[in-house]
Order: C-alpha cells, then sequence, then structure tokens
C-alpha cells in the first residue's frame, strides 16, 4: 500500500512539475505589453524624420526610404516562421529572441555611420514581428481561460497604439534629440520587456512535436518579399515599369507555389485548410481591408493637417498640432481594447468586428467630407481611433479562438502579416491617389484628391463590415476565444 501510495505521489509530482508555473495576468501582460508596444512603434517612428535622416547619411529619397522598405520586408518574413519556431520550441524562448533582434538592431541603427549599416540594424529590428504572434500564443498559453479575450484584446490595442506613437511624437521626440535618440524608445522598451518577460512568464515545459517546412518557408518568404518590395517602392520605380510588373508577377506564381507545397506537405508550415475555417478566413481576408484603411489613413491624416492655409484647406498645422488631433485616437484605442475583455459577456467579438470597422469607414469618410476645423477632425480621429481599437481586438481573438493552441503562433503571424500586407497596399494606392492629384508642377495635392483617397479608403473599411458579416454565428464567435483546445499528447513532447 505504502509503495502504491509514492508511486501516485511521484505520478501527481511529475504532472506538477510538467505544468507551468503559475503567474499573474498582470504581470504577463505587462511584460508583453511593454515589449510589443516598443516594437510597433519602429513601423512609424522613421516616417516624420526620413528627410532629416536623408541629409545626414548623405542619400536620396529613394534610399532612405528603404530604411522603412527593408524592417517591413524582415517583419513580414520573420513573423510566421518565428511564429512557427515558437510553437515547436517554444514561444517565450523564440521571443526573447524577437527581442535580442529588437535591442542589437536598435543600437547598430543609432550608431550607423551610413545607409548601409542603418538598413542592417533595419533588419535586426524586423526579427521583432515574431513578437504580435507569439505574445497571442503566450496569452492563451499562460492566462486563465476567463481572461484570454481581454489579454488579446489589450495586446492588440497595444498594437496599434505602438503604431500611432511613431507618428504622433516621433517628431517632437526628435527635435529634443535627434533621430538617432529615437531608437532609445525601442531599445528602452524591449530591454524592460524582456526582463519582465524573464521574471513573470513562465517557459514551457512541453512543446510541439515537428519541424519547420523548408520549401514552404522559402516560398513563403519569396512572395511575401516579391510582394512587397513592388508596393512598397512603386511609387519610385513607377509602377509600369518591368521591375514592379515582374515582380508582382513573381510574387503570384511564387503564391500559387507556397499553397501547392502546402496542402502536400505532411508537415505545412501554415495549414492552408486551416485559414478556409469560419471565422479565420472572414477575419484574415478583414485584416488585409483595416490595414489598408489604417496605414492609408496615418500616412496623410497628419499631412493634411499641415498643408499650407493657401492652399484653401490646410490648416498650416506643426507637427505638433497634428500630434495633439491625433492623440485622443491613440488614448481611445488603448481604452477600446482592455474593453473587449468584458464586452464579450454582452457583445459576440464578431458583432465587435462588425461595429469597429463600421465605425472606421464612418470616421474616414467623415474625414473626407467634412474637415473643416481641427475640432471636427480631432472627433473624427477619435472615432476612427476607437474603431480601429476594437477591431484589432476582435480580429486577433476569432483567429486565435478558431484555431488549435499548438497553431496559434503561425495563425497569429498570418492575420499580423495580411494587415501588413494590407497597410503597404493602402499606402501605396492613397499615395498614388493624394500625390498624383498635385498635377505635373509638383506642387501641393489638391482637397479633391484627399477627399477621393480617404473615402477609397472608407470603401476599404466598409467592405471589411460586411465579409465580417459573413462570419460564423455570433454565438460561437463570442465564445471561441474562452474555450481551450485540447492538445493531443502526440503533439507534445517534454522540453529538453
Amino acid at each position: 500500500m505504502r509503495s502504491a501510495s509514492k508511486s501516485r505521489s511521484g505520478r501527481v509530482a511529475r504532472r506538477r512539475a510538467a505544468e507551468p508555473r503559475t503567474t499573474t495576468p498582470r504581470q504577463a501582460l505587462t511584460a508583453l505589453g511593454v515589449s510589443i508596444g516598443s516594437f510597433a512603434s519602429l513601423q512609424s517612428l522613421l516616417v516624420p524624420v526620413l528627410p532629416i535622416m536623408q541629409t545626414d547619411l548623405r542619400t536620396d529619397a529613394v534610399g532612405v526610404t528603404w530604411a522603412l522598405t527593408t524592417w517591413l520586408i524582415v517583419a513580414a518574413v520573420a513573423t510566421p516562421l518565428l511564429g512557427r519556431a515558437g510553437d515547436l520550441h517554444g514561444k517565450r524562448r523564440i521571443f526573447l529572441v524577437a527581442l535580442a533582434g529588437v535591442a542589437v538592431g536598435s543600437i547598430v541603427a543609432a550608431l550607423a555611420p551610413n545607409l548601409g549599416t542603418l538598413l542592417v540594424g533595419r533588419a535586426l529590428q524586423g526579427i521583432g514581428g515574431a513578437m504580435f504572434p507569439l505574445g497571442f500564443g503566450l496569452v492563451r498559453d499562460v492566462l486563465p481561460r476567463e481572461r484570454v479575450a481581454s489579454g488579446i484584446g489589450i495586446l492588440s490595442a497595444l498594437l496599434a497604439v505602438g503604431s500611432g506613437i511613431g507618428t504622433v511624437f516621433a517628431g517632437p521626440l526628435a527635435t529634443a534629440i535627434g533621430w538617432r535618440g529615437l531608437f532609445i524608445v525601442p531599445l528602452a522598451g524591449v530591454t524592460i520587456g524582456a526582463i519582465l518577460l524573464l521574471r513573470g512568464v513562465p517557459a514551457a515545459d512541453r512543446v510541439g512535436v515537428g519541424r519547420i517546412n523548408v520549401p514552404s518557408a522559402i516560398l513563403l518568404s519569396g512572395w511575401l518579399v516579391a510582394l512587397l518590395l513592388p508596393l512598397s517602392t512603386g511609387s519610385a520605380w513607377g509602377w509600369g515599369s518591368p521591375l514592379v510588373i515582374g515582380l508582382f508577377a513573381l510574387a503570384a506564381v511564387l503564391l500559387a507555389a507556397w499553397i501547392t507545397v502546402e496542402l502536400r506537405a505532411a508537415e505545412p508550415l501554415v495549414d492552408v485548410r486551416m485559414m478556409r475555417l469560419p471565422g479565420v478566413w472572414n477575419a484574415n481576408v478583414a485584416a488585409i481591408l483595416v490595414g489598408a484603411a489604417m496605414f492609408g489613413v496615418w500616412a496623410f491624416f497628419a499631412r493634411f493637417i499641415q498643408e499650407p492655409v493657401s492652399t484653401g484647406y490646410g490648416f498650416g498645422g506643426t507637427v505638433t498640432t497634428a500630434g495633439l488631433v491625433m492623440l485622443p485616437m491613440l488614448v481611445l484605442m488603448a481604452v477600446a481594447g482592455f474593453l473587449t475583455g468584458p464586452l464579450t459577456r454582452i457583445l459576440s467579438l464578431r458583432a465587435q468586428l462588425v461595429a469597429g470597422t463600421a465605425l472606421i469607414s464612418l470616421a474616414t469618410a467623415g474625414i473626407a467630407l467634412l474637415h473643416g476645423s481641427l475640432a471636427l477632425l480631432t472627433i473624427e480621429a477619435a472615432v476612427f481611433g476607437l474603431g480601429l481599437g476594437v477591431t484589432f481586438a476582435a480580429l486577433t481573438n476569432l483567429v486565435i479562438g478558431s484555431v488549435p493552441a499548438h497553431q496559434t503562433g503561425v495563425a497569429g503571424g498570418m492575420i499580423t502579416n495580411l494587415r501588413t500586407i494590407g497597410s503597404a497596399v493602402g499606402t501605396a494606392l492613397t499615395t498614388a491617389i493624394i500625390t498624383g492629384s498635385a498635377g505635373a508642377d509638383g506642387g501641393q495635392p489638391s482637397e479633391q484628391g484627399y477627399t477621393t483617397g480617404f473615402l477609397v479608403l472608407a470603401v476599404l473599411a466598409a467592405v471589411a463590415a460586411v465579409i465580417a458579416l459573413m462570419s460564423r454565428p455570433a454565438a460561437s464567435a463570442a465564445t471561441e476565444v474562452l474555450v481551450e483546445t485540447p492538445l493531443a499528447e502526440a503533439e507534445l513532447q517534454p522540453a529538453r
């Protein structure tokens, strides 16, 4: 009897040892939030200071834009690949690798004596793109089920807020400490995030079995690069140039080849069939459209405020003025993300997604048609931010809640990537419309150009709302993030 009791005690002890160490939701969310928010700021942190960088680094306008393009492409490639690596080898471990990439890249970029070195730093920073899917996966792994929706909502909001902070505060901050000093922001953030992560988020005691499908990874990287490169630089190269057209054609071929390989693979990098699940495909398509609307507005809203009064529509505002107008947008984005979890008790994620995208569309149409005063634009920006906060949280929750737990990394990576693709499309489309209205003399864009550009973005957001309506019934969508998908023991092995 004593021997049997000891045997049972031993089994219990081993089971307890295999369980993740306890952590509080506040510790985990603080660690992940600081890290993700810091990295997200890199998406737009340099946009206001590109002209200054161009002069200091002795390059031209095309050359300095590679500081944005390099980061975008590396982030797009790293996001699904490292997301998958996190599913296989432990999300916290790979999250720390992503943090290290951002930290080292920030130091290299801050000290860069020339454009080439700066691009190396920006490429290293791009590795941090994997933080998004890994962070969402960690939330699902370490938080109680009833806190998962709230946790994902908070991180989604911080993702959006971090991106907006770069647009709002980069100009004034660079005036005070120089453009190189801007890299102190992500460096400090990821350093603090790493310390908090090590202290507050337990390492996984069990990880997935499998490997990364190398042919699929190569094809995925290939079509992402071939697509994002012309989207980011097409305005400089010329949209009708053989190089741009050739890259778009190559992207289409590589995308088809990637889907074929994934469908036939025993261990796909991205389960393409999973992408067709109800709730997943709707959210992914909506993510592209929302990304286009979001970055299209961010790219030109501040510029619209700063247009000279002589244009007849501009306000002649400073960078600081534009930042103050956009500040309510950032505040409401954060507030909306924090409210997503509690809202699921009375409003399904599907309904939240419909409402959020509708608010984005309404606010963007308002910016296009009703822009007679800064007060009015401030209100419209606030509504836009509220819609973004609700939409980001709902999108991610829908996808993460619709896939098995061992696929959260790659699923989160794909929706992040699709949003990135959408942002490139939206920026390119809005740039073509608005700058094209300036005429051959290269003067200021016309008011009609801004109106048309913002209306196109409003339509894209409205289409996202329609697609959200086509998703699964609200009852199942609202509870899916609260139900933990069990992993088969065959899919797990002890971490070594």
